[in-house]
């Protein structure tokens, strides 16, 4: 670690750390692990003093997890340490299906449910039987204990209680004071949330719409709870999901007045509004529990100013329908990580620190336009409603439960990585090896791997000139789908592969263009060289 007299910011005797990451949520400890896992030195600074939240318990805290999140986690090897998922179940959208029968629900799209007997998995054929499952129920509470002890067991520092209030940066590094104190980083990571300091200090644009509702998540006791029913209710008037007994959520079209007030939802306010959503005279005896939130749908137009980065919420807020956030930010760290830890350690290509923003910009866009359909399907007013009904309609065949259920699960996550191949740029299987790991398992070193089906001395021969960057793995599989060899980045993402001929001058491209040999003084990008960046940045 480098002692702060090599900065001209730092204090005396300071250490600074490679990467200083703004919020201890489940976005910015994945990505402190990543870090970490790369021999990067990293500083996690937490606002709250305890990790431990109401909001964060059963069932509020109860967030789903896509395939994407799903298999990050199992090719880390973290999936392994959940339990909350064994015992939850996914919390009820509707009570029973047109036939009476109670569905398998698979997910929803503006409360309206696809069921997993009417999806045409066909359309994945890239999937394989040793895949992780296409979603999960993830206690928050949970996931962040296993990701903090994941990061601390890698040393990382998590110091809690301490807000950034303010920052500075030069070409060489960034420096922040919180809780009184001084802290000096090469680089930070603003992962801190929807509000984001470090987001607001560092000048970020933040662009987007307003809301169309105040969504309200409540913890209460009923009187006569028979009077509502389970699941989530669209109603002429606004929406109210109740996943088990005295466990609400509304949604109150008011254009998010309430939540704008600044006013405490009171038991009063709570059950005239609940009345008037549902339709019913229940009552509610006591309020244990109550938050506001909105739809407002915002995303930073960049993703880097100079020496400080956004993550998760920091960089993209959205109404939380559908459960989008946690993984799309969960996503931003896997991205993130080993390509900060290359340019740290200047074994990055030109270009690939500004492949981040590239990459995961595209999708927290799509997201954000999810979103805002859902909030436009749900409108009390007679358009949503026609509109609602064709949805339900596509949804019932199985192209369509096809399609929704690939855009909640994140089965067609994809990054325009180039290639003819349709695999290009997709997660890879979960190639089942003959000599016994998976390819998943394989992933935990958090190095790249260069997959030969075949032996090619000629594929061990290229890996070599990468060092220990990119491992060379040489087996059968169990099925191999038709390939003969594929190149797979650090976060399990398929940036090259050989079905026909092998083109070893397309292959060195590829390495080229995610790796740096042990030769090249750099290689040519598709993307913003970093230096090039850093000065434009640093100019704005």
């Amino acid at each position: 670690m480098k002692t702060i007299s090599e900065s001209a910011n730092a204090a005396p005797n300071q250490a600074i750390y490679d990467v200083i990451i703004a919020g201890a949520g489940p976005v910015g400890l994945f990505l402190a692990s990543e870090l970490a896992l790369a021999n990067c030195t990293v500083l996690v600074l937490e606002k709250a003093e305890h990790p431990h939240s109401p909001l964060k318990q059963m069932p509020f805290g109860m967030r789903g997890l896509n395939a994407q999140s799903v298999e990050a986690l199992y090719r880390r090897g973290l999936l392994n340490e959940l339990e909350a998922h064994k015992r939850l179940k996914m919390p009820p959208f509707a009570a029973t299906d047109k036939s009476g029968a109670k569905p398998q629900v698979g997910g929803h799209f503006a409360g309206i449910t696809f069921t997993s007997s009417t999806i045409d998995a066909s359309q994945w054929p890239y999937r394989l039987p040793s895949s992780t499952a296409v979603q999960l129920l993830s206690e928050l509470e949970e996931l962040e204990t296993v990701l903090a002890r994941r990061a601390t067991a890698l040393g990382v520092t998590i110091a809690r209680g301490l807000a950034i209030t303010d920052l500075q940066q030069t070409a060489d590094g960034v420096t922040v004071q919180a809780g009184g104190q001084s802290f000096a980083g090469q680089w930070l990571v603003g992962s801190d949330g929807g509000r984001s300091a470090v987001r607001k200090l560092a000048g970020f644009d933040f662009a987007g719409t307003e809301p169309e509702f105040t969504g309200y998540s409540a913890q209460v006791d009923l009187v006569d709870p028979e009077k509502l029913k389970l699941g989530r209710h669209v109603t002429a008037t606004g929406m109210y999901m109740q996943s088990q007994p005295g466990y609400l959520i509304l949604q109150d079209f008011d254009g998010g007045a309430f939540r704008k007030s600044g006013q405490p939802a009171t038991l009063d306010h709570l059950q005239a509004l609940l009345r008037r959503i549902s339709g019913t005279d229940v009552t509610i005896s006591a309020l244990h529990l109550a938050t506001t939130w909105t739809d407002r749908a915002r995303q930073a137009t960049t993703y880097r100013r100079g020496r400080v980065l956004l993550a998760g919420d920091a960089a993209h807020i959205h109404s939380p329908l559908g459960g989008q956030g946690l993984n799309l930010g969960l996503g931003d760290a896997l991205n993130l990580g080993w390509k900060l830890a290359a340019t740290i350690q200047g074994q990055a290509p030109e270009g690939l620190l500004d492949s981040y923003y590239a990459e995961r910009y595209p999708l927290g866009a799509q997201v954000l336009d999810w979103s805002r359909a859902q909030v436009a399907l749900m409108k009390p007013d007679p358009a949503a409603r026609a509109a609602h009904a064709i949805i339900r309609d596509l949804m019932a065949t199985h192209d369509g439960a096809a399609y929704f259920a690939g855009r909640v699960w994140g089965m067609t996550t994809h990054y325009d990585l180039g290639g003819s191949h349709p695999l290009v740029g997709h997660s890879v299987p979960n190639f089942e090896l003959k000599d016994g790991p998976t390819i998943g398992e394989l992933l935990r070193t958090g190095h790249g791997i260069l997959l030969d089906f075949e032996d090619n001395a000629a594929l061990k021969t290229l890996a070599s000139d990468y060092g220990d960057r990119l491992q060379y793995v040489s087996s059968r599989a169990k099925d191999q789908l038709g390939l003969r060899a594929a190149l797979i980045r650090p976060d399990g993402f398929v940036a090259w592969v050989a079905e026909g001929d092998l083109d070893s001058r397309e292959l060195r491209q590829a390495a080229d263009h995610w790796f740096r040999s042990n030769t090249a003084r750099g290689a040519t990008s598709l993307y913003r060289p970093a230096k090039e960046s850093l000065r434009q940045d640093m100019a704005t």
